[in-house]
């Protein structure tokens, strides 16, 4: 029996270093979407592939699931699209953080500071009262779309309209408000929603919209439970709870970050 012999090098071990990220990375991914059972079918396919095309070199076989492997390529990519997308927005979100590539940031404007205040009063009294919200700041992205969807205001930001709009018998207190470039631009405006199978079951579905626009945008998504009264805050593919107190803080921050 004829041993293969192979010669490992220092580009061998970051090669399968690289591989083995890339595999981990979308298994996170997928698994978060209940796709997981998916991953593993597909990784099988692969090591199959790879014994009877390059190990045991059976060349009908081979030749059939090199077929396979070229139509099921455009098969994966149609299917996991919106995942493919997620991929490469979180990749460009890791790289825009960094000071390399955002100018200094100065202070931020007294008009932001306001309306930063306004938000947070109507979110900390709609708290008290257990009143159901769903409010997005725009990041760079002007989430047209999703405008679109809703009913336009362009109103200055103020906590007693914000309050009345989430007012549970006024026709608008059902979807998103969102605010872009310091207006309140639309109302009841239709979010994706997140497929993250990790979400606690508590959460309802105003923060899995959060969550799903967070995950597809830069957007700072705030929601404010109708049944405990909790405050949340979606951003950058994640959410959790926050303080009454500690939310002006988070939207300076997501505010500046925006500005800068």
């Amino acid at each position: 029996m004829q041993l293969l012999a192979f010669s490992f090098g220092f580009k061998d071990a970051i090669d399968i270093i690289l591989v083995a990220a890339m595999l981990y990375y979308t298994y996170r991914l997928l698994r978060r979407t209940g796709a997981a059972n998916l991953f593993w079918g597909i990784l099988a396919f692969i090591l199959v592939w790879f014994l009877v095309s390059f190990v045991f070199q059976l060349d009908l076989t081979g030749a059939l699931f090199d077929r396979i492997i070229s139509v099921g390529a455009i098969a994966l990519i149609i299917i996991f699209q919106e995942e493919i997308r997620m991929f490469f927005y979180r990749i460009g979100s890791r790289f825009s953080s960094f000071k390399i590539f955002r100018p200094k940031s100065t202070d931020q404007d007294p008009r932001a500071r306001q309306q930063i205040l306004e938000i947070t009063q109507a979110c900390r009294h709609m708290a008290s009262t257990k009143t159901g919200a769903l409010i997005v700041l725009a990041g760079a992205a002007n989430l047209k779309e999703i405008v679109d969807t809703g009913e336009r205001l362009d109103a200055q930001v103020s906590a007693r309209l914000i309050e009345n709009i989430f007012f549970k018998n006024t026709p608008l207190h059902d979807g998103a408000l969102i605010i872009r470039d310091g207006k309140m631009v639309a109302a009841a405006c239709i979010l994706p929603v997140s497929k993250d199978q990790t979400i606690p079951q508590y959460y309802g579905l105003r923060h899995r919209a959060a969550l799903g626009l967070a995950e597809k945008s830069d957007a700072t998504c705030i929601v404010v439970s109708e049944e405990s009264g909790h405050i949340s805050v979606a951003a950058d593919g994640k959410i959790r709870e926050v303080k009454e107190d500690e939310l002006f803080l988070v939207l300076q921050s997501a505010t500046t970050r925006t500005e800068s």
